[in-house]
């Protein structure tokens, strides 16, 4: 007599499971959604504030009434245009922050390749908290606390005081000055690990080819290391376009910030407020297509 095998049939999974097996099937499905919530978030958050405040740079404010005509127009990008008070200003923002990004980037330079090239591990790290340590404070005490070292009777009148010289009191100096101060970790750290990345092996042949230390910092370091320097210019120089604390409070010259801010907050003109936003976001990716073409982002 012929016996009889039985096969158990294979325990059922459970929906999670073979939603888990689904998604190891299909890596593409899997990416998508995990990016799903942040790229939700960035394009209605961020993207669509965006979209709301191009939009309405094109609405206009009714004189009389005071209230915003949602009909489409250029009038807020002809009084910009027109007026030479918002011309002055603009050109004044970008001096400043050109100027802030040119002086950050003369002082990471040494710093970023001090810790990347020649610091020792235990220095490397002192070196980072420090940089770091700044970032820890608030904003506002730090600039609270330029404003006493500037003011005539702080500390830097009183340091400078015996050699009869003068600080340079409340300004564009002063700006320039607290700005610098501001954001050099925004440039340190991108250039740090832009020559970090710059291999031995380079400086080693360039050296061996008889270059000096000049030559070789003008035909190897500085081309790797400027994707580094435009990744830290992007922040010193959009932050300061975009600041209007710091021009209030150690200054009384305006910035694009103090304007669009007076214009929501005062003259209550949100279009024209919009339409002078604008001009920042304009300068930006005008720099970001200069840099491209330049190659600079080829590295990164």
């Amino acid at each position: 007599m012929a016996s009889v095998t039985y096969t158990q049939p294979p325990p059922r999974r459970s929906p999670g499971r073979r939603f888990a097996a689904f998604l190891y099937r299909h890596p593409r499905v899997q990416l998508s959604l995990l990016l799903a919530t942040p790229l939700g978030w960035l394009v209605i958050a961020y993207l669509g504030s965006l979209a709301v405040l191009f939009l309405a740079a094109f609405w206009r404010l009714d004189p009389f009434t005071a209230d915003i005509v949602k009909d489409p127009g250029l009038q807020n990008f002809q009084t910009l245009l027109d007026n030479p008070v918002y011309r002055e200003i603009t050109i004044r923002t970008v001096k400043i922050a050109a100027a802030v990004t040119i002086t950050d980037a003369i002082l990471a330079f040494p710093i970023a390749y001090y810790m990347a090239r020649v610091a020792t591990p235990r220095v490397r790290n002192l070196l980072v908290v420090l940089i770091l340590m700044p970032l820890w404070s608030s904003y506002l005490v730090k600039v609270y606390a330029w404003r006493v070292i500037l003011q005539e009777d702080g500390i830097l009148n009183w340091a400078l005081g015996p050699f009869g010289l003068h600080g340079p009191g409340f300004g564009e100096i002063a700006m320039w000055l607290v700005f610098s101060y501001l954001w050099l970790p925004y440039m340190i750290l991108p250039l740090y690990a832009g020559l970090e990345r710059i291999p031995d092996s380079l400086l080693e042949a360039s050296g061996d080819l008889g270059a000096r230390a000049g030559r070789t910092f003008r035909t190897i370091v500085l081309p790797l290391a400027l994707p580094a320097v435009v990744a830290g210019s992007i922040f010193t120089f959009s932050l300061t376009l975009g600041d209007f604390i710091t021009p209030n409070l150690v200054s009384s010259v305006q910035f694009i910030g103090n304007v669009v801010y007076a214009n929501v907050g005062v003259a209550n003109n949100l279009p024209l407020a919009a339409a002078f936003a604008t001009v920042p976001v304009l300068i930006m990716i005008a720099y970001l297509l200069l840099a491209k073409r330049l190659g600079a982002f080829e590295s990164l």
